[in-house]
Parts: C-alpha cells; structure tokens; sequence
C-alpha cells in the first residue's frame, strides 16, 4: 500500500466535525496547519484528487503523517489553528512579509498612552494606524493630531515625569496640555488621545465639525486666541484631508484585500478607505512556495487585524471564497472588534472597482519586487546551490562573539530577509552562564536560549531561521550541531572561515570547506553578513561595557547601590549628575537629601582631585 493509499484510509476514518489537522513530513516536522467544518471532507481531499495548485501539490508530496483536534465550534477550529501556526511556524503556511516596511502610527496601552511612528507592527496590546504610504505623511498626521488635542510631543514618560520638571515652553503657548505638571489626569488624557485616535482612524470630517462648533463658540464669546487657535488646527486638518484620495461615497469605511499570485511571488495587497477616501495602502509578498488557497488568504486577514489594525464594518476581498468561510472570518472580526463586522466579494459597483484598483496595486508591487530581488536572488540562489541546499534561504541568521577582557561578551543576532539586511529583527545576547572568554560555550550559550523561542510567538525570535551561519571554523559548527540535533531542528548550519589577514575565505559545514572566493557576488553576500554581525557584536559589547563602567562609578557613592544607581541615570545623564546641585539631586524620587549630599560630595571631590 503507498503512503498516499495509507492517509487516504486514516482521512476516511476521521469524523465529518469542525477541527483542526496537522500535516508532518517525514522527519515528523509539522509543515503545514488547517482547519475544516468539516474535517474528513478537508483532510480526504489532499489524498484524493489532482491539485489544481502545484504549491499544493509540492506540499502534500512532502506528508508522511497527520494529526488532527477536533474542536466544538468553527471560531474554536479557526482561533485553534492560528494558535499553532504561530507556535509551529510551519514552512507551508503562508506568512505575511510586508513588500516594503510602511510607517504606522501606535498609541501604546499605557497608562497615559504615547503616540509614535513606528515600521515595526507587533502584536501587542497597543492600536496601530496606517499604514502610511511614507513617513513623512505619518509624522504629518501625528504632528496633526498632537497640535489639535493639546498632546505632548517631548519624549517624557507619564506619570513617571509627572513633577520632575518644569513645563516647556508649549505649556504657555497653549500647545500642550501638561501632563508633566501634574494637573492632568491619566482619564482626562486618554480621552484626548481617543480624540486622536478617532481623526487618526479616518473620521475626519465629524471632528472637523465639531471644532468649528466650538470655535464658533469662542468667537462669539469673544476669546479669540482660542478662536484663533481652533481655526490653526481646522486649517491642519483639511490639509491632512486634502492629500487623502477620494475613492467612495463620503460615508464608506472600508478595507479592500486582494491576491496577485504567479509561480514566482505572490502579494496581498490592501487598501484602506475611510470617510470616502484612500487613507492608506499596503503589500505583502508571500511565501513562493506556500498554497495561495481563499481559505489561507482570509487566514492571512484575520492575522492582519490581529496585529492591532483599527477594523472597519466592511471588509472586501476580490477573489472568490466559499460562503462558510467568509461568514467565519465575518464572525472572528466581529468578536474581535466588538462590532458587527461584514466579509463579502463584490461583483460590480464601486466596490469592484476598488477591488480592481487593490489588484493591480498587487500586481505591480509584485513587478517591482521581482525587479529589485533579481540580483539578491541570484546571490541567494547561487549560494542554496554551493551550500547543497534543498531550497532558497530566504531568512538566514547570523552569529558572532564578542567581549572585552573577561567580562562583557555578548553575542550578536543579524537577520537578512530577502537578501536585504533586516535590523528591526537583530538580537544580541549578554552570555550570563560562561566564565571568562570562551567562544564556543559562548555561542552553544547563545543559540540555545535563541532557538528555543522559535514558534512561540516572539518578535523575530519566533521565527524560524532556513540558513545558520556562524562567525568561525570547523569547530564552531562542531559546538553548534548537537544544539540542533537535540531541539531537533532540522535548519541548515554553515560556518564562515576568515584567512589569515580576516577576510572571508570560504564556508564549511563542518567537515569541508566550501570556496566562494571566485564567486564574486556570493562572496560580496556573505562577507558583508560576517562583517554586520563582527559590528553588532563589537557595538553592543562596548555599550555592555559602557553600562557597567557608568554603574560601578556610583555604586562607589556610599549610600548608591545598583537600585538607586539605576534611578539616578533613568533622571539625567551622567554628564548632568556630576555637575547637580543638593536641591536638584533630593529631587530625585528615591534619592535622600543625604544621598544627594554624597552624590555631591563624590562628584565633587574627584573634580578637585583631577
């Protein structure tokens, strides 16, 4: 009997319920992860017909074994396997890799909320805006919000500065509400960062309304620095509209997604509309490899929205799904929005020319990103064939060590996506457990505490590397391997061998040397990725130094330990404690007027000694 005959026989046997399966190749790696209303429909199927879809086709060739949960419901089904798909990272599930990196807005979910660009969207509790099609227009928008509502735009945290300072000059002009003077409470300020949130989230047009009532008011009143004030941000508003397209009717919230797919790329594409007008757009390229299935596209937009992403009432796709599913995604985003949200395809209208308008922005990022990766590519697809490779390494992860003395040794994290390096996703690691100087304990030290956060959600600790290439020899690869046998990840591992003048010579995979000196842009590839991660290790092992030099200088204070030390830096640089006076210094929540008097003392003895 042939393993597709075998789980054909197990798929007949399971039960016609909502659940969950999980494929598992050969290696009993889980590679790809569904959900089905229907669970012996789903899962037969993989093992019973001719797949239109190669990617498909590619995928079930490669499963040896399933696994299955059955769930009570579908939204149990649906919030189940999201949940495995982000623990497993399975190759063949699609993930979504933005074409560029599209600037947001975030307001945070602290207490007194802050409101910050950021291209780095997490799935945290905070609410994100966007994206926006350049930062420039980001920071317009939130230069825009800030001056209506009278919101900071210093760097202090609220309330831990409430009180430290006084008010800059912004209090006086009016711009600034003043949290830091400790008249504003955290409900009164998060009631105009909602305010914000409201103009942020494209209705524009009600608060435009509402200013002009109550400068209207003013006016009438006859306070006309308030009047004049109110008409300053209508005037920063209609600017902010104005560069908005109009797309659709003046009442239409919606986001539009669309799929361009060919056997080299694939790009969700999306559009969002408020108040009528395009507020922004953005592109993610998918998995070349994984399935580009409706089912897995709308699994992709619930990934989207769980991101943080403000959802309208109307979400619109421009491929075909089946009812069952678009009315599942339908009843997630409402739980999640705590709306009624509807899912649908439109046929004709404006609808379907907004769809029309969201696939050819798909198709031409697709352009674009293959133009600009074919050289990145044919490094990457060279060095996949040098290294013997099964397929091209699309993240590959980079490691070096570095230290100073016998103390300080840090080993640095460089991530190349795409062949482009990808500094939002490097990580250092501080060895905690290695004494003195030891490279290859340093690096087992640093792998093991990195590799085991894969699948578990983590910012780019979470995913999962295709290529390892560590800053050494034979030996270093040799310290590296048992790590992965016994995590049993199956990731590539290579090391990048340096000459005598610390140039790169070749690449071994622990055994043999693999010569890349004549290829010249593999060459080129790899020895910029070594000398990023020498750079990051060597930078972040100085600022380790740094850090601890600043320390132990006032831990030598009586009174300072590692406690106070930490609050006296978190107040004002060193540069300013040293030249502080008593009153300034007592200030200092946690510092005594006897810690100042010592901090003074100190500072101001060794000034006199030098």
């Amino acid at each position: 009997m042939t393993i597709i005959e075998t789980l054909r026989n197990k798929a007949n046997s399971l039960p016609e319920s909502p659940g969950v399966y999980i494929m598992k190749d050969s290696a009993n790696n889980i590679i790809y992860v569904g959900k089905s209303k229907k669970l012996k429909n789903r899962v037969t199927s993989y093992f019973s017909t001719n797949h239109t879809s190669p990617k498909t086709a590619r995928m079930v060739s490669l499963v040896r074994d399933f696994d299955f949960i059955l769930c009570k419901t579908e939204i149990e089904a649906l919030t189940l396997e999201n949940v495995l798909i982000k623990k497993h990272s399975p190759k063949y599930n699609i993930k979504l890799k933005d074409a560029k990196s599209y600037p947001y807005i975030k307001i945070t979910a602290d207490e007194y909320p802050k409101l910050v660009v950021t291209r780095d969207r997490k799935s945290d509790r905070g609410r994100y805006f966007g994206p926006y099609q350049s930062a420039s227009m980001a920071y317009t928008a939130l230069e825009t919000v800030k001056k209506i509502f009278s919101l900071p735009t210093c760097k202090r945290s609220f309330p831990k500065d409430i009180g430290k300072e006084r008010p800059c000059i912004y209090k006086d002009m009016g711009r600034c509400i003043a949290p830091c003077a400790g008249g504003v409470s955290s409900e009164e300020y998060s009631y105009l960062v909602k305010c914000a949130s409201h103009v942020l989230d494209g209705n524009i047009k009600d608060t435009e309304k509402s200013l002009t009532e109550e400068m209207t008011i003013a006016a009438e009143e006859m306070n006309f620095e308030r009047a004049a004030a109110l008409r300053d941000s209508i005037t920063a508003l209609k600017r902010l509209s104005d560069k908005q397209k109009v797309v659709a009717d003046a009442k239409i919230n919606r986001d539009v997604f669309a799929l361009y797919t060919s056997e080299t790329e694939g790009v969700l594409a999306t559009l969002s509309i408020r108040e009528g007008s395009l507020v922004g757009k953005n592109e993610f390229i998918l998995s070349a490899e994984a399935p580009t299935s409706p089912e897995d596209m709308l699994n992709l937009i619930l990934n989207y929205y769980e991101g943080g992403i403000s959802i309208p009432r109307e979400v619109m796709i421009d491929f075909k799904a089946d009812d069952d599913d678009t009315d599942l995604l339908s009843e997630y985003l409402t739980l999640l929005a705590g709306k009624k949200i509807t899912v649908r395809t439109p046929e004709r209208g404006d609808g379907r020319a907004l769809c029309d308008m969201a696939y050819e922005n798909a198709k031409e990022a697709a352009r674009q990103y293959r133009l600009d990766g074919e050289r990145d590519n044919k490094s990457l697809s060279r060095l996949a064939t040098l290294l013997g490779l099964e397929y091209v390494p699309q993240r590959i992860e980079a490691y070096d060590i570095s230290n100073i003395g016998d103390e300080c040794i840090v080993a640095s994290m460089v991530v190349c996506v795409g062949g482009k390096m990808k500094k939002s996703e490097y990580r250092s690691f501080k060895i905690a457990t290695t004494d003195g100087r030891d490279d290859y304990a340093s690096m087992r030290e640093a792998l093991t505490r990195r590799l085991s956060h894969i699948g578990d959600g983590t910012q780019s600790l979470g995913e999962r590397p295709d290529l390892i290439l560590l800053d050494g020899g034979e030996t270093h690869v040799g310290a590296i391997a048992p790590i992965l046998k016994k995590m049993e990840l199956d990731i590539p591992l290579f090391g990048m061998v340096k000459d005598d003048f610390h140039k790169t010579r070749a690449i071994t995979d622990g055994k043999n040397e693999i010569s890349i000196a004549f290829e010249t842009n593999v060459y080129t590839f790899v020895y910029n990725i070594q000398e990023e991660a020498h750079r990051f290790a060597y930078l972040n092992s100085q600022s380790s130094k740094l850090k601890s030099l600043t320390k132990s200088s006032l831990e030598n204070i009586p009174g300072i330990g590692k406690k106070k030390a930490k609050l006296l830096l978190s107040a004002m640089p060193l540069s300013d404690l040293k030249i502080a006076e008593i009153s300034k210094l007592e200030k200092i929540k946690g510092i005594s007027k006897k810690d100042a008097e010592n901090i003074y003392e100190y500072f101001k003895n060794i000034g006199n000694e030098g």
